[in-house]
C-alpha cells in the first residue's frame, strides 16, 4: 500500500535524468502488475500493464506492490498474495520491470496459526546495514487490545530482514502502536532520523499519519494527528526538490490525493497539481533510466 527513494540516489544526485516509476494493480487484482511514470513527480502517465501476472499464493492476485532499487540496481519487489487466508507475501526481482525472476512465496507468518493476514508488504534497503527490511500488517485474533474492531481486523505491524531474498530473519513485531494499524512506510531523511508514515485502521479514524524514530526498525514516537482525510490508506512517498511529497489512495473518495511537506509536521494539500491514470491504486515510487522507461513504453501493455 507505499516506499520510497531512501537508502539510494535520489532524483537530483543521478548522474543522469531519472524518472519516476510508480507501481500500481487494477481491481479485481487477478491481472497483476500496472505501471505509471512521471517526469516531474506530479504528473503520471500510464504504461498499462499487466507486466507480471501474479503467481505465487493461492488465491494468485496482486495487489499493494510495493518496490525498491537496491545498490546493485536491481529492483526488488513484494506484494499481497492473498486478500484473507494468506501467511505471506510474494516476491520477484528484475532490471527493466519486463523480465522478471521465477516469484516466490515467502511465508513469513506461517509460525503463526491462527494469522488471519498478511496485507500490504513494504519494503525498504537499509543502507546502513546492507539489508532489505520488509514490514507489513498481520491480524492475530485475541493478541492485541481493540476498539470498535472485530477481531479478525485488528492489525499489528510485522517485519523479517534479508540480503540476498534466499535467507530470512525470524519474523518480529514490528509497530504495536496501542491501535489497529497497516499501510506504514519507512522513509529515511538521514543518518538516524527516521520517518514511518502509517494508516491508523480503527473504525473511527482510517487515516493516515507521522511517527518519527532514529532507526529503520524504531521504536517509534510522537504520532501526529492525522493528515488526511477519513476512508484513506496506502501511502507512498518520493522526495522532489526540498519537498516530500505522499501519495495516498482516497478510497472513500474514489480518488488519489497527495499532500506535500517539507518536515513531516505540516502537510499542504496538492490535489489540484497532481494527475494520475484512471483505476490506478496504491503501490510504490521508484526511479528508472531514460534507457529502461522507452523500453517500457515500446513494451506498454493496454490491457
Amino acid at each position: 500500500m507505499g516506499l520510497i527513494l531512501t537508502g539510494i540516489c535520489f532524483l537530483s544526485c543521478q548522474s543522469e535524468k531519472e524518472y519516476y516509476i510508480f507501481t500500481s494493480f487494477r481491481e479485481p487484482a487477478d491481472k497483476g502488475l500496472y505501471l505509471a511514470y512521471s517526469e516531474d513527480g506530479y504528473h503520471w502517465e500510464s504504461l498499462g500493464g499487466p507486466f507480471l501476472p501474479p503467481k505465487a499464493g493461492k488465491s494468485k492476485i496482486m495487489r499493494d506492490p510495493s518496490v525498491v532499487r537496491g545498490p546493485e540496481g536491481t529492483y526488488h519487489m513484494v506484494w499481497t498474495t492473498d486478500w484473507k487466508g494468506g501467511n505471506g507475501f510474494g516476491y520477484a526481482s528484475t532490471n527493466d520491470f519486463i523480465d522478471w525472476s521465477e516469484q516466490k512465496f515467502i511465508p513469513a507468518m506461517s509460525h503463526e496459526p491462527e494469522v488471519v493476514n498478511v496485507w500490504a508488504p513494504e519494503i525498504f534497503y537499509d543502507d546502513e546495514e546492507d539489508r532489505y527490511i520488509i514490514i507489513w500488517a498481520s491480524t492475530i485474533p485475541f493478541r492485541y487490545e481493540k476498539g470498535e474492531e472485530e477481531e479478525r481486523n485488528n492489525h499489528r505491524m510485522y517485519y523479517t530482514t534479508t540480503k540476498d531474498f534466499e535467507e530470512f530473519t525470524p519474523t518480529k513485531l514490528f509497530l504495536e502502536p496501542g491501535f489497529s494499524v497497516i499501510d506504514a512506510v519507512i522513509v529515511k531523511r538521514k543518518k538516524d532520523d527516521y520517518v514511518l508514515v502509517l494508516k491508523d485502521n480503527t473504525r473511527p479514524n482510517r487515516n493516515i499519519q507521522v511517527a518519527f524514530g532514529n532507526s529503520p526498525l524504531g521504536p517509534w514516537e510522537d504520532y501526529s494527528a492525522p493528515f488526511s482525510d477519513f476512508l484513506t490508506e496506502g501511502p507512498t512517498v518520493l522526495k522532489e526538490g526540498e519537498k516530500w511529497l505522499i501519495y495516498f489512495d482516497s478510497y472513500g473518495a474514489k480518488t488519489y490525493q497527495a499532500v506535500s511537506t517539507v518536515d513531516f509536521k505540516t502537510f499542504t494539500g496538492i490535489d489540484d497539481q497532481i494527475s494520475l491514470p484512471e483505476g490506478h491504486k496504491h503501490g510504490t515510487i521508484s526511479t528508472v533510466s531514460k534507457e529502461v522507461l522507452e523500453n517500457l513504453k515500446a513494451n506498454a501493455k493496454t490491457k
